[in-house]
């Protein structure tokens, strides 16, 4: 297909992140989570702004769903509870180990095929249970195995080559290089290695909000809807049981949204309307209300995210604060930016 050009790179610098967030203990701020946030119109022009929205950031696993949009285009078959697993960063429950078995299945290859790196499950609960049944690391439990076997079955379809599918220049992660500076509308700042093997690509905050934008508010019969609908009817697949991101889409209908390591969140409504945050110290007890408050600022009702409000801080046993936005990101508290 025609791609139109994408601009220049964002910079690589320091970011210029700001408060975000306050932790207030006895009606005094204790602590300060700095970061940056972006809410994106429907039409892509930017609403609100705080922090530094231009810059090149790792996305980390919240770009998944452009790489799948990336892997669908190429002629990845997979729908449903098998394409949320594959866009997902699972908890390392057993349906997420069955639906990875399955994809391996379908390419008729096994666990030893998968080159993400072994680890015990995401979820704490999960894990504890595996570590207490001496059940060492696996590539399996890791929560990037279903897109690697997504990533394995694409490229046993085509022909390519299976056992440097991460390597950049293979025609997998060639193919999905091309779809994320397509989405975000910026050209890669720098590429690197993520956490599980597979490229890394450097985009500004503003562009990762475009791409979840345009996957959000895609139209049926597109690889991008395709993915947002597998993500939508199945977010327990792409996360796990009680994981916030997954109670985010429950809550907000036609929601999309996915997380990433170091603080990293994006989320969209089918209409267009989009917000990135990234927390510069990776807290993800920062990461969860900020994206609330964002979300209120693209015009969400409040109301929808009271279970993503954020996490008390407590002493002798009660409730003395809270983890909560900084006011600039209170609609009711804010002055409206030049």
């Amino acid at each position: 297909m025609h791609r139109s050009s994408p601009a220049d790179a964002p910079a690589i610098r320091e970011p210029h992140h700001v408060p975000v967030a306050h932790v207030t203990r006895g009606g005094m701020i204790e602590g300060v989570h700095h970061g940056s946030v972006v809410v994106l119109d429907a039409d892509g022009e930017v609403r609100f702004r705080l922090g530094d929205i231009e810059a090149a950031c790792y996305p980390r696993s919240a770009l998944k769903p452009v790489q799948a949009v990336a892997m669908v285009r190429a002629g990845l078959p997979l729908d449903g509870e098998l394409l949320s697993l594959a866009t997902g960063s699972h908890s390392g429950e057993e349906r997420h180990l069955a639906g990875t078995r399955r994809i391996l299945e379908l390419a008729g290859l096994t666990e030893d095929d998968l080159r993400n790196v072994p680890d015990h499950p995401y979820d704490p609960a999960v894990r504890d249970t595996w570590v207490r049944g001496d059940r060492p690391p696996s590539r399996l439990a890791q929560n990037c195995s279903g897109k690697h076997a997504a990533m394995l079955y694409l490229c046993k379809l085509n022909g390519w080559p299976l056992t440097t599918y991460l390597d950049p220049r293979h025609p997998l992660q060639r193919e999905i290089a091309a779809v994320v500076e397509e989405l975000t509308g910026r050209r890669t700042a720098h590429t690197s290695v993520d956490g599980c093997g597979t490229p890394l690509f450097a985009v500004s905050l503003r562009g990762l909000a475009l791409a979840a934008a345009r996957i959000a508010a895609a139209a049926p019969g597109t690889a991008e809807f395709r993915v947002a609908d597998a993500l939508r009817g199945y977010p327990e697949m792409a996360s796990g049981s009680g994981r916030d991101t997954a109670v985010l889409m429950r809550a907000v209908p036609g929601l999309l949204a996915k997380d990433g390591f170091e603080g990293v969140q994006t989320a969209a409504l089918p209409d267009g309307r989009a917000v990135a945050v990234k927390i510069a110290d990776g807290a993800n007890r920062a990461r969860v209300p900020v994206t609330a408050a964002a979300l209120a600022l693209a015009g969400v009702d409040p109301a929808l995210l009271a279970d993503c409000a954020g996490e008390a801080t407590a002493g002798g046993g009660h409730r003395v604060g809270e983890v909560r936005p900084v006011p600039a990101l209170v609609p009711q508290a804010r002055v409206a930016p030049a």
